[in-house]
């Protein structure tokens, strides 16, 4: 009990009291405060005495006046808790107590009323509450439930999220046997008890643990689980962890590793080739199609590097820039007919097309690619041309045939009747002798004709040509053996300068035809004014072995004959063993080995033959 009587002599100590005091009379007025109630309630130095206490502090609770009411009658009560602000317009928080203020005679006379300063309890309350709101709004959001498991007492706590993720109802009590029996039977469960065992016994904490439950209601769910020891002066009192559900995004991952393979399988098994680039041209992605092409086996070979690793700089350089101009202009290039080259030389037909990547703000981050190898389609489309270039050179060569066999049977069948006529009606001996040679003359000219015309049919109709691999040398060497009366009785000079190991692929007879034919030319229609030279030379070029025979000759007048130069009959020069059919015959011959000739001529200075032998018969 405090009996502290109102005189003078008392005042200097009430003032000089350490907590916040005031000493108010039963009509709740204010007599009597310590200098710390001054100093955090009175401003600018205003004295409350003589006011009363509800009058100060509007918002006190008015029940306290009932509580005051009683300590006037020797019954104080709590007065609880009340939050006023300072002189310093501070939020402070104090709890109101209250005791009987009696005078000297024993005699109730008042309260008096000292505060307890809890402003910083009452903070941090708050800031826990905020807290804890906080963690609760996480936890709902996140799906992340908490659990204690206390050892000493054997007891098992899970929060509310945790028994949602179970799908437990809220008074449901767990215990450490039913937690690890709802983990699913196998991996999970054995899982989650070998790390409760560890935790346990040897103080391991877990985190990060994938692993499957069956909720109470059945279902399937996925969840990560974590938990650490909890030590009480260096004692293990028990375990502390998280339990999330984490069941959509196992799903979603699932889901979208199911939609990678699904995708990662229909690009590697196109037919074509793709690739993915970045911004620097570097490859992120190919598919098997591309690593075929490329001669790798792992796409980790290819991936990071720039077509400037793969292929020759002139063809990587002119990529970049179109890789640049795509990524640029956002404008894809569809079904370009291109040519890549290789670093092994190697040439390849594409249809490519080249489509930017672009990221949410529109722009490119990369660009897809994706080729077709047409490769054996433009050889085909070769093959075709060249079909439709023999088919029409055949038939070219037939109408000029039948031209041929109506003109010149022709002219023999008139040649013929004419003389027989002409025998039939000559009465005269000598003459009709003369007529019967000119009839022999015009027999042997016709089976001549026959002969030729047989030649061409034979050469054009034989599809069963046998190419072999000849020596060129050897066979220039015999063919001038052959040839060495007609050239020396011409004082002409052959100049065989063929390497003596090269070869030609050719039909023997046909070989041995053309040399024949065109040494025989070279030298028939020399230049009387000079001494007849022939050269022969060769050299391999792409497909082809190409012979090269120059002479020093009359020269041929190609802007007037050139188109008529191979044809049959035709002759250039005024000479008397000029047939025009040499030639004819020779060009059937190379056109059937799928071989051909060029010719370069001047007058008075010579001609030049080319002849291609094709070497991939």
């Amino acid at each position: 009990m405090i009996k502290v009587p109102l005189v003078s002599n008392t005042s200097y100590i009430i003032r000089q009291l350490p907590t916040p005091t005031a000493f108010i009379d039963t009509d709740h007025n204010i007599v009597q405060t310590s200098d710390t109630w001054t100093s955090i309630f009175n401003k600018n130095g205003e004295s409350y005495k003589s006011k009363s206490l509800f009058a100060v502090f509007p918002k006190l609770s008015h029940k306290w006046k009932m509580v005051l009411d009683n300590c006037f009658n020797g019954n104080p009560q709590p007065m609880g808790i009340h939050q006023v602000i300072d002189t310093k317009g501070q939020e402070l928080w104090f709890e109101w107590t209250n005791a009987p203020w009696y005078d000297t005679n024993e005699n109730i006379i008042g309260a008096i009323i000292q505060l307890s300063n809890i402003t910083d309890a009452v903070n941090n309350e708050l800031e826990l509450n905020k807290k804890n709101l906080l963690l609760q709004q996480q936890t709902e959001i996140t799906k992340i439930g908490r659990w204690e498991y206390n050892i000493v007492d054997n007891q098992l706590f899970w929060c509310s999220t945790t028994k949602a993720i179970h799908e437990v109802p809220e008074h449901f009590s767990p215990d450490i046997e039913n937690a690890i029996y709802y983990f699913k039977e196998g991996h999970s469960r054995n899982a989650i008890s070998m790390a409760l065992f560890e935790a346990q016994n040897n103080g391991k904490a877990y985190s990060n643990l994938k692993l499957q439950i069956i909720t109470d209601t059945g279902k399937e769910k996925w969840v990560m689980a974590g938990g650490k020891p909890i030590y009480n002066k260096g004692e293990m009192v028990g375990l502390i962890g998280t339990f999330q559900d984490i069941h959509e995004q196992v799903e979603a991952s699932i889901k979208t590793v199911d939609n990678e393979k699904l995708l990662r399988t229909l690009i590697d098994n196109l037919p074509v080739n793709v690739y993915i680039k970045d911004t620097e041209s570097r490859k992120v992605l190919i598919n098997k199609a591309e690593c075929e092409y490329l001669g790798v086996k792992d796409p980790k070979e290819i991936i990071g590097k720039t077509d400037f690793e793969l292929y020759p700089y002139e063809s990587a350089e002119k990529s970049r820039a179109e890789d640049l101009r795509v990524m640029t202009t956002l404008k894809p290039v569809i079904g370009k007919e291109t040519v890549n080259t290789r670093l092994n030389g190697k040439e390849t037909s594409f249809l490519s097309s080249k489509i930017p990547l672009l990221n949410n703000k529109g722009i490119a981050y990369g660009l897809v690619g994706i080729s077709l190898d047409i490769s054996k389609l433009k050889e085909k489309e070769k093959e075709l041309r060249n079909i439709i270039n023999i088919a029409s050179v055949q038939n070219k060569k037939l109408l000029n045939f039948a031209h041929i066999v109506s003109h010149n049977l022709r002219s023999h069948s008139a040649n013929f009747s004419m003389l027989l006529n002409f025998l039939e009606s000559e009465k005269d001996e000598n003459e009709k002798k003369n007529i019967i040679g000119m009839l022999t003359q015009a027999s042997n000219n016709l089976l001549e004709t026959l002969d030729n015309l047989n030649e061409v049919v034979s050469i054009n109709t034989n599809t069963n040509i046998e190419i072999k691999e000849i020596n060129l040398n050897d066979k220039v060497v015999d063919a001038t053996k052959n040839l060495s009366a007609f050239i020396s009785n011409s004082k002409a000079k052959v100049k065989n300068n063929i390497p003596v190991d090269f070869s030609v692929k050719s039909v023997p007879a046909y070989l041995d035809s053309i040399l024949t034919n065109f040494i025989t030319n070279a030298v028939k229609y020399r230049d009387p004014e000079r001494e007849s030279l022939v050269v022969l030379s060769a050299e391999k070029k792409g497909d082809y072995s190409i012979l090269t025979i120059t002479d020093n000759g009359l020269g041929i007048d190609l802007e007037k004959y050139g188109e008529k130069l191979f044809g049959m009959y035709k002759t250039f020069h005024d000479h008397k063993d000029a047939r025009g059919i040499g030639l004819y015959l020779t060009k059937n011959q190379i056109d059937a080995m799928n071989g051909k000739v060029e010719v370069t001529s001047e007058i008075g200075k010579g001609t030049e033959f080319k002849i291609f032998f094709n070497e991939k018969n």
